[in-house]
């Protein structure tokens, strides 16, 4: 017999197993200056977490509420986090792009990002303001599947982090990149390339394991290659969505890109191998003399033999990303709604200073951040003026399929992002192809994820369905290209 007292709890317990468990996840970080040498070749103020640099990762499940209670104690600059590639659905507000959705966080000051994680994957987290990540300010950001496809397959999970490092500040950086003195808009070289923040990382495996590796490039500029010598990866996840089984020797991550590859281990111990992160020279303008590009790990078999130096490579062939297959089958969405046409390039304002310009127009932050103005506009939120000349928003309606076709003009390759959606990449150009001119056939299922490269004076075609609109505005929403 059920007494009146058991008969909530027999509730609860009913609702947890209809709906599946689920948890709140709290992380308090205090955002202060620490100092750090991770390359070892020179010590500088970076942007820590809690005293500690590197950061701890974000770690939740599949449907978790996730709260992340942020003090910036930086006192000489603001702040705030975005969560790179959690759509955010129905709670645009904690996005964490200062100027967009938010006002950054203040030197003092507090806020509270509080959101439900309803997708699984590889994700990450940074600074969203004035440039400030290369810092120091990023870290992993993993969300578990109970109904991973592909649990049965591993033993083990682990993250590696690949990024570039600089030596000087973003403060000093950034006013002397975007400067007359440098008209041709030429980015800072790195100094060093890392993995999981630190170089000559070991990772312990035992044989005849399979492990899930997560790699994230949370680099500020460089794409990287990564390869494990005499061992093949299996791709089963980009960016959060699962793909079909893809074997690879090497691996190309634009900054931001994210994969999951399953990786068995050799059968013995006899020996220990090395894997390299390099990073992609093509991307700069020039290489300084004494720079190395490349970062070592090893996969260590056993402690007490030798870890071996890797071999030089001459050439580099990454596995092609556009041939993946996700494993859900979507179809490609060949009824487009809203065409947007984004023409790429860098070019000099009168000041002389060397910006990016999407169709002529340079991005310059509201002083009232986007989703504050939807929500005060009234009857005007649906006009583009409102949200400033240098914005270049557009108005999507909820649901329809949008596409957009980004010409690069450019001579450099650029990954590009969408917040709070993932895209079908449904055509992609080799260099120097031109603009898209619409004569090349589409995939029936495209491959999809959140960031995406463009190959020097190419194209990219992408579409999504505008399925995410801001909860105070269901009916359309504002998108801005910056």
């Amino acid at each position: 017999m059920v007494s009146a007292l058991s008969l909530p709890i027999v509730a609860i317990l009913s609702c947890l197993l209809s709906f599946g468990w689920s948890a709140t996840v709290t992380y308090d970080f205090n955002v202060s200056w620490v100092i750090s040498n991770p390359d070892g070749a020179f010590e500088r103020s970076t942007i820590g977490i809690n005293g500690q640099w590197p950061l701890p990762p974000i770690k939740a499940t599949v449907g978790d509420r996730v709260v992340v209670n942020v003090m910036n104690q930086l006192g000489n600059e603001t702040t705030s986090l975005h969560f790179h590639g959690i759509y955010l659905n129905g709670s645009a507000e904690m996005d964490g792009t200062a100027g967009v959705s938010q006002c950054a966080i203040p030197p003092g000051a507090s806020f509270t990002y509080d959101f439900k994680v309803e997708q699984p994957g590889t994700y990450w987290y940074h600074s969203h303001a004035i440039g400030q990540y290369p810092d120091g300010l990023r870290g992993p950001l993993i969300v578990h599947d109970p109904a991973c496809p592909f649990a049965d397959m591993y033993d083990e999970e682990i993250v590696l982090t690949l990024s570039d490092w600089y030596h000087e500040s973003m403060a000093v950086l950034i006013p002397s990149f975007l400067n007359v003195a440098n008209p041709t808009g030429a980015e800072p070289i790195p100094d060093a390339a890392l993995i999981n923040d630190a170089q000559n990382v070991s990772v312990s495996v035992e044989p005849g394991k399979t492990y899930m590796i997560r790699i994230i490039n949370m680099g500020a500029f460089a794409g990287q290659y990564l390869w494990f010598e005499e061992h093949t990866m299996s791709i089963i996840e980009v960016d959060g969505i699962y793909t079909e089984p893809a074997e690879t020797e090497m691996l190309y991550l634009s900054a931001a890109q994210r994969y999951s590859v399953l990786l068995t281990t050799k059968n013995d111990t006899s020996s220990n191998f090395a894997f390299v992160g390099s990073m992609d020279e093509d991307m700069f303008d020039h290489v300084p003399e004494g720079l190395n590009p490349n970062t070592t790990g090893w996969l260590v078999y056993d402690k007490s033999k030798e870890l071996p130096l890797p071999a030089l490579l001459d050439n580099f062939y990454p596995f092609d990303d556009f041939t993946l297959m996700p494993q859900d089958g979507e179809v490609l969405f060949e009824n487009v709604d809203h065409s947007i046409t984004l023409n790429f390039m860098m070019g000099n304002l009168d000041n002389g200073v060397n910006y990016g310009f999407f169709n002529d127009v340079t991005y310059v932050s509201p002083v009232v951040p986007t989703l504050y103005t939807v929500l005060s506009a009234g009857n005007t939120a649906n006009d583009v003026a409102i949200y400033g000349d240098n914005t270049n928003t557009f108005i999507l309606e909820k649901d329809e399929v949008v596409e957009i076709i980004l010409n690069s003009a450019d001579v450099g390759k650029h990954p590009f992002h969408l917040h709070g959606h993932n895209f079908q990449a449904v055509a992609r150009s080799a260099a120097d192809a031109g603009a898209y001119a619409g004569n090349v056939s589409l995939p029936q299922v495209p491959m999809r994820r959140d960031t995406f490269m463009v190959n020097p004076g190419g194209y990219v075609v992408l579409r999504f369905k505008a399925n995410n609109p801001d909860k105070w505005s269901p009916e359309r929403t504002p998108v801005n290209a910056c």
